[in-house]
């Protein structure tokens, strides 16, 4: 029995298993196990086989999106709006047969999007190079769906199936357990909250499953088998997603109102150019990117050229970013703008910057 088998035959052993408290073991196995079967599939063959064009195409800007949607979704027409790349658009399916990057100049910062081709049911599996399309958006720091709005559901749940199956969780956090393998000393297991999904009978059959005996485990939250094997694999991918419903000119103004109103979701048309403004500042918002200005002694503050980072940055992560030894050579800085109590403040490295502050560095 091949590897597919395998994962077809647990899938339907999980769906006709009742979910409840005498069965929780019995699922938590099961999902053990599809997972290492999952992972198994997602490794590389051992045999020689002519290595296939993969279509990665090397970072650049400040940040990567990933556009990713079934066949003719208007993936290439939203790439071609969006940045000055033209991608190839037409009525049939599998237009795009590569990877088209595009840049993106919004505030400031460019944002590189990868118009990918189209992927279909079992993507996971490698059908319709599905394979190389979720290794590209593996490596992208945000995700945009793209589904059309006439049938969106459907094409939302399966490739939310997709990714999940090749461990990519769309707007989820790590989960918070701490997980250590050991020599010795068997499985020492602890909760700093109590535990209504996971029991420690239930933790010692999935590390058994992956055949761990000596273990370290702490859950700080309340979490699910389905997190705790997350960790135990440990290759898994959380990031932020935006659900675009395109073509909402073809569906009623209620349709439009309801998909709107759902978590993560814009709806545009990249036909008629309807709440594409919209979406840039949404996607802006998820990437959490920060302007910061910098000023000469003595000059006024130069707004043509901004350091873009990440929300959260400090003047230690200004200073790399202008010149790695900048940081050695720093004596103090001046800032103006939101992250000061008073302008200008003068603070040292730790000082965490916010959008579209002005710094000016101060050597030894």
């Amino acid at each position: 029995m091949g590897i597919l088998e395998k994962i077809a035959e647990i899938e339907r052993e999980i769906a006709r298993t009742q979910k409840n408290k005498a069965t929780e073991y019995h699922l938590g196995l099961l999902k053990a196990k599809l997972a290492k079967y999952r992972a198994q599939l997602l490794e590389p063959s051992k045999s020689a086989a002519a290595k296939g064009e993969g279509f990665d195409v090397m970072k650049s800007g400040d940040a990567r999106v990933a556009l990713i949607g079934f066949p003719s979704v208007g993936k290439s027409t939203f790439l071609s709006l969006m940045t000055s790349t033209e991608s190839e658009a037409a009525s049939y399916e599998f237009t795009t047969l590569t990877c088209i990057p595009g840049v993106i100049e919004y505030k400031g910062a460019n944002i590189q999007l990868l118009d990918l081709p189209g992927i279909i049911e079992g993507a996971a599996q490698g059908k319709g190079r599905g394979r190389q399309v979720i290794a590209v958006a593996r490596t992208s720091d945000i995700v945009i769906m793209m589904l059309d709005a006439t049938k969106g559901e459907v094409q939302r749940s399966l490739l939310e199936k997709e990714l999940e199956s090749v461990g990519i969780r769309l707007n989820k956090y790590k989960p918070n357990i701490y997980f250590k393998p050991k020599k010795g000393g068997g499985i020492s297991f602890n909760s700093t909250v109590p535990l209504t999904q996971c029991s420690e009978k239930l933790v010692q059959l999935i590390l058994h499953e992956y055949k761990m005996f000596n273990a370290e485990v702490l859950f700080r939250e309340d979490c699910t088998p389905d997190d705790f094997i997350d960790v135990i694999v440990g290759n898994r991918v959380y990031m932020p997603c935006l659900y675009v419903y395109n073509k909402i000119d073809q569906i009623s103004m209620e349709e439009v109102d309801r998909l709107a109103k759902q978590p993560h979701s814009v709806v545009i048309s990249c036909g008629m150019k309807l709440n594409l403004d919209y979406l840039l500042e949404k996607l802006w918002e998820y990437l959490a990117l920060t302007c910061i200005y910098t000023k000469k002694r003595g000059e006024r503050p130069d707004f043509s050229d901004a350091i873009i980072l990440r929300r959260g940055a400090s003047v230690e992560h200004v200073c790399h970013r202008i010149h790695r030894t900048l940081a050695s050579q720093f004596k103090y800085a001046l800032v103006w703008g939101t992250s000061t109590k008073y302008s200008p403040q003068r603070v040292g490295l730790t000082h965490n910057m916010e959008h579209e502050d002005v710094i000016q560095i101060v050597k030894k």
